[in-house]
């Protein structure tokens, strides 16, 4: 492959070993001037320490780092959560909802800094190349992208070590690392190891954030969250930002072990993976706001919802959040989530999150009408009427056939 002429990239670090190996390689191949680029989306101080010095010595001419924890929790996962996104009917979409956000980010300071070219780490068999790169291609596509893991023959860990040692560039990677991880405030994932075979069970080195439910507390803990606009603003009574809320539930879910799933999903290039994903909090937000739909949505307009919602969870996980049907998903849910307000009390124990209470000023449950007991609002005689209309489609097709045959 020729390689393109490109004078200064910025490129997604992460201080891991592949994006160590990668700024040190993009000098050598393309002779340019590299700039790392941090976005801290919540995965931990620990990732985050010492990663500028680290990103320099790697060969970054410079290294920024973007603070985008409370942006993408606000406008990247709290709308994502009103349209209901659930992919393939459990994965809440962790790793998916913040690349948008770092592709923008990235972009924004490719643009600042006057470089030609993006460049990212992803390899060429999963989900994200394909994530940022749309994203490149929606907000910057006069920007190169280069991929070196469809580039270099680098095929393992062990030849990525030795290319740094020969280099004697620093890295803190071993070869005894087992699992593949992907964290940031709303999640994390493991993947490979054990996972690989469907048939093994996740053992206790899967699982990072949760307490195991059988260890957790054997007494439950309630937790209040208010709504407002199909968002949560308040938490046992104290105002948050999404962000702080966020953080706040997960240490909540965490303890009693809410928020696991281990599932086997469809890649959007084709292959099936295994992963196992902790989002505590979300799991607690995402109950939250489909009991107050419960109170407030009529039966048409939450059908509508669970459309947008298996709709969004497909844009979301393949990378398509900067185009105008996202847009339109969003802004069609975020119209429903209007009337989404209210009060829901979670119970959790043991690994489940169950709403006990619930009630919003726009609820259309109303016990007087809802009762079996004797009520003045409601003549049953009235349905007969309304059935009859209601099946007249059936009952004409089936008097056809008979007057037929």
């Amino acid at each position: 492959m020729r390689k393109i002429d490109v004078k200064k990239v910025v490129v997604a670090y992460s201080g891991g070993l592949d994006t160590s190996v990668i700024i040190p390689w993009l000098k050598e191949n393309y002779h340019c001037e590299v700039v790392a680029f941090v976005a801290d989306v919540g995965q931990g101080e620990e990732e985050l320490e010492g990663i500028e010095a680290k990103a320099i010595a790697s060969g970054a001419s410079s290294c920024f780092i973007a603070d985008l924890k409370e942006e993408m929790v606000a406008d990247y996962i709290y709308p994502t959560l009103k349209t209901g996104a659930l992919y393939e009917g459990k994965y809440l979409l962790g790793t998916s909802m913040a690349r948008p956000i770092i592709a923008k980010a990235q972009v924004e300071c490719a643009l600042e800094v006057g470089a030609d070219a993006l460049c990212h780490g992803c390899t060429g068999k999963g989900n994200d190349q394909v994530r940022f790169e749309g994203a490149f291609a929606a907000l910057a596509p006069e920007l190169h992208v280069i991929a070196p893991w469809r580039e270099w023959d680098l095929v393992s860990r062990e030849e990525c070590l030795d290319y740094l040692a020969e280099r004697n560039i620093p890295c803190t990677a071993s070869l005894t690392k087992i699992y593949s991880r992907d964290a940031n405030a709303w999640h994390i994932s493991t993947e490979g190891g054990v996972l690989e075979n469907t048939w093994n069970q996740p053992d206790e080195d899967c699982w990072v954030w949760t307490v195991d439910p059988e260890q957790a507390p054997n007494e439950s803990e309630l937790v209040t969250l208010h709504v407002e606009n199909g968002e949560v603003v308040a938490v046992n009574g104290e105002t948050m930002t999404p962000y702080n809320a966020l953080v706040y539930l997960n240490e909540k879910g965490a303890k009693h072990g809410v928020g696991r799933i281990d599932i086997v999903e469809n890649r959007l290039v084709g292959m099936k993976s295994r992963g196992c994903y902790e989002t505590p909090g979300g799991a607690i937000m995402m109950e939250a706001l489909r009991a107050v739909e419960q109170l407030v949505l009529d039966k048409s307009a939450y059908e509508f919802r669970e459309e947008l919602g298996l709709k969004a969870s497909h844009l979301v996980y393949d990378g398509r959040w900067f185009t105008p049907l996202c847009d339109s998903i969003l802004a069609a849910s975020a119209e429903l989530a209007k009337d989404v307000n209210g009060e829901v009390v979670i119970k959790l124990y043991k690994g489940q999150a169950t709403v006990v209470q619930k009630r919003s000023p726009n609820s259309l449950y109303c016990e007087e009408f809802a009762t079996f007991g004797e009520d003045d609002v409601y003549d049953q005689s009235h349905a007969g009427g309304f059935i009859r209309l209601y099946s007249l489609s059936s009952r004409i097709r089936t008097l056809n056939k008979h007057k037929n045959s």
